[in-house]
């Protein structure tokens, strides 16, 4: 089989709180009391900066391994690579716990995920982010709880959602766009319930962290319209255009789960891994000397350089997949960018690393040395402000062919 790079993967898987979605709970479960996340820095144990990795659950890109497995064999698939993560010296596993609109939890507001036992709703007869939890603080891991706000599936077809998915109850949440289903980030009820779908697992486990990835508003597709036409009439009469009426409906998303997180479980981090490009400076004197074909400001409605420098988040991890060099978006541009971006404002750095792209067939000369990315991280030790790296992704650590991960760990992590 053809390995996925993380382009394709990328384009495969894509109010208040106290707002009740009609039909829902509307109250989340009393926040228990915690045990201390295991070490030095806030979601990082050790204080030797982050060394995390990414396990993705949607399609089964890292685990589990296929649908349909015996808990007790998720579940070994699960701690090994937790094991695996311990043995390349790394400290933090972000889990992809809310990858379509369902849960890995018992959730009281959205399905069980298809990805465990294959028919989305179906009980896999254990709590994986639970077990999660547990096994990683035993191993002196980091646990970070990845969530995905507003993919519904990688289909059209709402019939082929669980009988009791939220989408199904509210057809009027849903946009079909891009050969997918997605919540309309347009509509105050919708960033209401996804907060309050999220926050349940944050309240219920003592999570490490909390963590979104690049998915706001959908990537483009060209000759598609994401069709928001009727929530932005509705919604939209305060703001000179849409694109400014988009960002501002995710700025609200981002600010109202920063609060969320503080309110169910003070002091944890809440992160967020954008696309690596805010802007390139040909459409922005602010943005980065790159030629990117997608920017986050105008193509998915994320201002990350906002949220950076008004410090709504914690920590960021721009996914600089590019190598050292690239003509269109070169590595180095990028770190002293983004190094530049966070300075002085108190939102960590940690830098998103393309170890999947390392031995890939379909990639360039750079990517084909092993040593590409140890380069990049004695490359960005230069910048102090670069407190860490997230490497996508854990089945890539797993089979690392040309011996990237073994080499950053013997050069880096001692």
């Amino acid at each position: 089989m053809t390995r996925m790079t993380r382009r394709a993967f990328t384009l495969t898987a894509l109010s208040a709180l106290g707002t009740a979605a009609p039909g829902f709970p509307t109250a989340l479960p009393e926040r228990p009391v915690t045990a201390a996340a295991p070490g030095g820095l806030a979601g990082t144990p050790g204080g030797t900066g982050m060394r995390g990795v990414w396990l993705a659950t949607v399609l089964n890109r890292d685990w589990p391994s296929r649908p349909g497995l015996a808990p007790a064999a998720q579940r070994a698939e699960l701690t090994a690579h937790l094991d695996r993560a311990v043995r390349r010296r790394l400290n933090t596993v972000f889990l992809q716990v809310r990858p379509t609109a369902d849960a890995l939890w018992p959730s009281p507001y959205e399905p069980w995920c298809a990805y465990l036992s294959g028919t989305q709703g179906e009980d896999p007869g254990w709590d994986p982010l639970g077990t999660a939890v547990a096994e990683a603080h035993a191993r002196g891991l980091a646990l970070h709880a990845w969530f995905n706000p507003y993919r519904i599936a990688n289909h059209t077809d709402p019939d082929r959602l669980a009988a009791s998915h939220p989408a199904r109850a509210h057809p009027d949440w849903v946009v079909s766009y891009g050969g997918r289903l997605h919540y309309n980030p347009g509509l105050p009820e919708v960033r209401a319930f996804v907060q309050r779908a999220m926050l349940d697992a944050v309240a219920r486990y003592p999570v490490d962290g909390v963590h979104f990835d690049d998915y706001f508003y959908p990537y483009p597709e060209d000759g598609q319209t994401f069709d928001d036409d009727e929530a932005y009439d509705r919604h939209g009469d305060a703001f000179t255009s849409r694109a400014a009426w988009r960002r501002d409906n995710i700025d609200r998303l981002v600010r109202e789960t920063a609060a969320g997180v503080a309110r169910v479980r003070p002091g944890t981090p809440f992160g967020i891994s954008p696309f690596g490009v805010w802007r390139n400076a040909s459409s922005d004197a602010r943005g980065s000397d790159t030629r990117a074909g997608v920017q986050t400001y105008d193509d998915l409605y994320a201002d990350t350089r906002t949220w950076v420098r008004k410090h709504w988040i914690d920590y960021v991890v721009p996914q600089l997949y590019w190598h050292i060099g690239d003509a269109d978006a070169d590595y180095a541009t990028l770190v002293d960018w983004w190094a530049d971006t966070v300075s002085g404002t108190g939102t960590r750095l940690y830098v998103g690393e393309a170890l999947y792209k390392a031995g890939a067939a379909d990639e360039p000369s750079a990517w084909q040395d092993p040593v590409e990315l140890s380069r990049h991280l004695t490359l960005a030790a230069r910048r102090p402000e670069v407190d860490g790296h997230v490497f996508f992704a854990a089945k890539d650590v797993a089979e690392d062919p040309v011996g990237a991960m073994a080499r950053v760990a013997a050069d880096h992590y001692r």
